[in-house]
């Protein structure tokens, strides 16, 4: 078992592996075919509407990248972390593992937690975030397929696993009545918790816009009344199109585990654009002051947006207050948690929102988060006991509704 913490501690950011029939079991026979897996040169690739993706290299996850076998790298190539050259001996983690059942099924997760000392854990799906992007000009076609993966995850996981285990539907948004149906659908089963793209929304005439303009308003207003938590984990933004104008190419794919980018497109990569515009149009068109109860977590974004963001805010909020309805930071305060990487200035963070609005999360069991989940709780030093208690579970707890106090776990 993994070191014991003595309060609960909530893991905002954990990971299912899809089966291969997550996208197709509950899949109608109207939309047959859509989702296939198919054999290129003795690999099994995912292809959508017969188009092959290397979105992610094994869509089977049969075989994995071990948990935190990036850990030390992300940790040393960052100057924001407190791990320095020569701080960590270790070897080199094997490339790859078969993947245990524990990755595919709630029952064996939670033996896995419970060794991990996790009391809770938010269960963000890995292959889903492929779907959107690589269906934007076709929203029926998407509505239809999150629908299914819905279905899968419900039986498969549930929504909510002995208030341990907290899923996260994907509720697409391009038709707001059909996302309006798929809000209720997942609420009707116990949902805490969704997972919006945070991008701007596809339509039918190819014109994108922000899900925090007034015509989603509707939506927003039943999530509100629902009183669960948003969660807009990363996943393809569609920026990749942007980044094709740039580099002049065409139809180029996002792969985010493309091992040489150039280096433009890595300066713009490391900027994390597409979640800082989100979190301002959140606050910028207003949607966070129309829906004051709403709670946004940004997950697997990172935190290096943040302190320009902020910076950009206060500098407006004071030059121009009559510019905005509220001061921006209360609006953030009020709305907004973030989730720092493991390898970033945590404390730094903490210092620039407060501790209310930063939550633990270790990206577990994906190779770049952290291989022993807890430890996460080192990169706190220097805060007070009741900072570091909020940050690594309390936060989550009161945004996901269930008792901030509540240990679960005893010691060994």
């Amino acid at each position: 078992m993994s070191r014991f913490i003595d309060y609960p501690v909530f893991d905002a950011d954990n990971h299912m592996y899809e089966t291969t029939d997550a996208f197709t079991k509950y899949l109608p026979q109207s939309h047959a075919g859509l989702v296939k897996y198919v054999e290129v040169n003795g690999r099994t690739k995912i292809a959508l509407r017969n188009q092959i993706s290397e979105y992610i290299p094994n869509p089977t996850f049969s075989v994995v990248a071990p948990p935190g076998a990036q850990e030390i790298e992300f940790r040393l190539k960052n100057p924001s972390s407190k791990t320095k050259p020569g701080d960590i001996e270790a070897a080199p983690p094997p490339r790859y593992i078969r993947s245990v059942p524990a990755y595919f099924n709630p029952a064996d997760r939670l033996e896995l937690m419970n060794e991990l000392s996790i009391d809770r854990a938010m269960m963000w799906p890995t292959l889903a975030s492929l779907l959107e992007e690589r269906l934007a000009d076709d929203p029926d076609a998407t509505a239809v397929v999150v629908h299914a993966l819905n279905e899968w995850m419900h039986e498969h996981w549930t929504y909510n696993y002995e208030n341990r285990i907290f899923p996260t539907p994907v509720i697409t948004l391009p038709i707001v009545d059909e996302a309006l149906r798929e809000l209720d659908y997942v609420v009707e089963r116990g949902a805490r918790a969704i997972l919006v793209r945070p991008a701007p929304v596809p339509g039918y005439s190819g014109r994108r816009r922000s899900f925090a303009l007034p015509e989603f308003d509707p939506f927003w207003k039943r999530v509100e009344e629902a009183g669960i938590a948003v969660g807009m984990h990363a996943s393809d933004d569609g920026s990749q199109r942007y980044l094709n104008d740039w580099e002049g190419a065409s139809g180029e794919e996002y792969l985010p585990f493309k091992s040489r980018h150039s280096i433009f497109h890595t300066i713009v990569a490391s900027e994390h654009r597409c979640i800082k515009d989100q979190i301002t149009s959140i606050i910028g068109h207003g949607l966070a002051l129309r829906f004051p109860k709403l709670r946004f977590l940004p997950i697997e974004n990172g935190s290096s947006w943040a302190r320009p963001l902020v910076a950009q805010f206060e500098k407006l909020y004071e030059r121009n207050p009559g510019l905005f309805d509220e001061d921006p930071m209360v609006t953030w305060r009020r709305s907004i948690f973030v989730h720092p990487f493991h390898e970033e200035d945590v404390v730094g963070l903490v210092e620039l929102l407060g501790a209310d609005n930063v939550l633990f999360g270790s990206d577990y069991p994906h190779p770049e988060g952290l291989f022993d989940p807890v430890t996460f709780i080192d990169e706190l030093d220097g805060l007070s006991g009741e900072e570091k208690r909020k940050v690594m579970g309390a936060n989550l707890a009161q945004v996901m509704g269930v008792d901030p106090a509540e240990k679960l776990l005893v010691p060994a």
